[in-house]
């Protein structure tokens, strides 16, 4: 399958996720509004969350997948089997223990995570209950990072793609229908949480079988295929994940902050992840499995090649987007969650941290593409090593933004938590290239930089014709008038983009996968 239908499909089925998943934060902004139970919430959710980024489709899935590519390609159907039955078998009795003791050291994890609730003993004991509901997702959702990455391997990316929907549709069931029957309604999103892993794991099952890798689980320390893969898990679980471990330390910070300071980040960081999963997501899912096939092919040519292609489409999606984020942040939070409980400072709260953090898409789609050339190459020594400096120097970042703004009384010291993570962002974007010109793994191209140039003058046009359009008081308008009018907005930058584009000589061709 060629890398473009294989990104066509992850992206609709991305698309489709990520669309349900504006759906559902709207349904929990309207629900639960931006204040304190909403917080708690966030931290039962996001520490399960975080961990899975950084074990399941962090750590495990860019080690695994090198691996098992190379056992498919170069080794018996057996040997594969074994090797599958191995690593499940080891990966759930580890999240088997993981878990338990999650469960049981909730209140320890609470204080670690989120400080600022300990002061508060009901959001503490909230957010206490609520992780010990949601952290058995991590079991679930690493095995079923195993089963996508198996599946990714075969080629086969529609299934693995569309599951992160299940996880939307619980979420908003828990919100609309199951949390008036809770004492405390927000509880049911925890439950929410917890069903949807089960039903994203069952899922998988019958498309491994098919591929006839749904072998008995064997504990398998001392296999050398489940060695290797530890081996290379081990840097990994930092160098692949720094920017989840820099979202979470925000969370630290921001538990000490005003109360909605967690909100406002969390629906600021769900609008960036929107063009983040579709495009820096979706690159990486495909391009892993491609890189480690040419490595193991020993094909550089077309492993150089792969990269142009993923970089060109940045240029192509990656900044115009981040351009629309900017211009369009009040607007699109006014138009997607100013509803019910949600008021209009919400919107302006979130609107700066959004813009901070769009700031540093770009990057962040960048990380997508340089860590897979490593982790293809089973490198995982040097992302760890650029991920630790990048995560040290994000935090001497929030010390040095967000005290000073504490200190002058300043409005909204969140923003200076997510200009942080997009200043660190480039930095590990920037070292990680670095890396890889220095060890003449992939340098950029001169025609890739004369491309960025021209198409600079289509980024201007986007910037100007959304900024002039979209230049109203949004909280005058009722919500159909909000959606229609950004949805002008949205078409007409589009379509003035794509005929400056054209105006300029860039052709579609250049953009056409390897």
């Amino acid at each position: 399958m060629s890398l473009a239908k294989s990104s066509s499909i992850v992206g609709i089925m991305t698309l489709l996720s990520r669309v349900l998943g504006f759906v559902r934060d709207q349904v929990l902004a309207i629900v639960f509004g931006a204040g304190a139970v909403t917080d708690v919430f966030l931290v039962a959710f996001k520490i399960p969350n975080f961990l899975r980024r950084l074990f399941a489709e962090g750590a495990f899935a860019q080690a695994f997948v090198p691996v098992f590519t190379e056992y498919k390609e170069t080794k018996s159907p057996e040997a594969l089997r074994d090797l599958a039955a191995h690593v499940v078998g080891t990966l759930a009795i580890v999240l088997l223990v993981i878990s338990t003791l999650g469960v049981m050291l909730a209140p320890l994890l609470v204080m670690l995570f989120a400080p600022g609730f300990i002061s508060d003993q009901s959001r503490f004991d909230l957010a206490t209950h609520m992780l010990r509901i949601t952290f058995p997702y991590l079991f679930f959702v690493s095995l079923l990072a195993y089963a996508g990455s198996i599946q990714n391997t075969f080629g086969r990316f529609a299934v693995p793609s569309f599951t992160p929907v299940l996880l939307n549709i619980c979420m908003i069931s828990a919100a609309l229908f199951f949390s008036p029957m809770f004492a405390q309604p927000i509880v049911a999103l925890a439950w929410g949480v917890f069903a949807a892993g089960l039903l994203q794991l069952a899922l998988q099952l019958p498309f491994l079988q098919q591929l006839g890798l749904l072998p008995k689980p064997r504990w398998g320390w001392k296999h050398s295929g489940v060695r290797r893969i530890l081996k290379l898990m081990a840097p990994a679980i930092l160098g692949s994940s720094v920017a989840q471990i820099n979202l979470l330390l925000d969370t630290i910070i921001a538990s000490f902050l005003m109360v909605g300071s967690l909100s406002w980040l969390y629906y600021s960081d769900r609008l960036m992840e929107f063009p983040l999963g579709l495009l820096g997501v979706t690159l990486g899912t495909v391009i892993l499995p491609r890189l480690s096939k040419e490595h193991a092919q020993k094909s550089p040519e077309q492993f150089k090649k792969t990269i142009d292609w993923a970089l060109r489409l940045v240029c192509l999606i990656g900044i115009p987007s981040a351009i629309g984020l900017v211009v369009l942040a009040a607007p699109m939070i006014s138009t997607l969650f100013e509803y019910g409980k949600f008021t209009p400072r919400d919107t302006t709260m979130a609107s700066y941290s959004l813009i901070a953090y769009s700031l540093g898409l770009p990057a962040f789609i960048l990380i997508k593409i340089f860590a897979p050339a490593f982790f293809a190459r089973q490198d995982t020594k040097t992302p760890v090593r650029i991920g630790i400096i990048a995560l040290v120097t994000n935090m001497v970042y929030n010390l040095l933004l967000v005290l000073p703004m504490v200190w002058l009384g300043f409005a909204a010291p969140h923003t200076a938590l997510a200009i942080a993570t997009s200043m660190s962002a480039w930095q590990q974007a920037y070292m990680l290239y670095l890396q890889l010109k220095a060890q003449g793994i992939y340098q950029l191209p001169a025609e890739l930089l004369q491309l960025a140039k021209r198409m600079a003058i289509a980024w201007l046009v986007l910037g100007i014709v959304i900024w002039a359009l979209s230049n109203h008081d949004w909280h005058t308008l009722n919500a159909s008038a909000r959606a229609l009018k950004l949805l002008v907005i949205i078409v007409a930058g589009g379509v003035s983009y794509a005929l400056a584009l054209l105006l300029i000589g860039i052709k579609p061709k250049l953009f056409a996968s390897p």
